[in-house]
């Protein structure tokens, strides 16, 4: 039998007005804190690191997603909401940087809560981002698992994952359910495989 070849993986480009949006949405998402003074696209409504720092925008632009290539036009909607948004509402965005970035994080939180009720037109596109957004933080998907523990993410630092043992396999003193509930199989192979 022939092997597959894997196929390679590809980051999509985006620009920097795409970049400073979906780091807020992301950060709407999972909050975290500022990366700097002055750092727009991150509300600073958390604490340590949120969706942002978690590696939510190489995950949102790995083509893996099946989004990536759609990023932009996402972010071309999100903005004409919050320009509508901000309208209904009376508030007064900032041109310099996009609109909703512009919005304050409560602002962004209750127009996420718009674009995600069941009913709204494009609810499915919001919910997808969202995940993805979530994903970054409780899984690291777009890292090896021992890599993000490694560098700390946060999201994984904040569930507690711990390191593998020194041979890359995690094993637990403690068992789940308080007791051991079976005996290894004695055909089973030092990676823990059957034989």
């Amino acid at each position: 039998m022939q092997a597959s070849a894997r196929i390679p993986e590809r980051r999509v480009e985006i620009g920097d007005e795409a970049t400073l949006t979906l780091e807020a949405y992301a950060d709407t998402i999972v909050p975290g804190e500022k990366r700097r003074p002055g750092d727009r696209a991150i509300a600073g409504a958390g604490t340590g690191g949120g969706a942002v720092a978690a590696g939510a925008l190489d995950l949102l632009r790995w083509d893996a997603t099946g989004i990536a290539d759609g990023l932009e036009d996402l972010v071309g909607l999100v903005n004409g909401h919050a320009r509508a948004y901000a309208a209904e509402a009376g508030l007064e965005l900032d041109d310099t940087v996009p609109p909703f970035v512009a919005l304050d994080y409560e602002d962004r939180v209750r127009l996420i809560q718009t674009l995600t009720t069941p009913g709204h037109p494009e609810k499915d596109f919001w919910v997808l981002l969202s995940l993805f957004c979530n994903m970054a933080f409780d899984s690291a998907a777009h890292l090896h698992t021992a890599q993000a523990i490694e560098e700390g993410h946060p999201g994984l630092t904040a569930m507690g994952i711990t390191a593998p043992d020194a041979d890359g396999l995690w094993r637990f003193a403690d068992f789940g359910y308080g007791r051991k509930l079976a005996d290894l199989h004695p055909d089973t192979t030092s990676t823990g495989s059957p034989a």
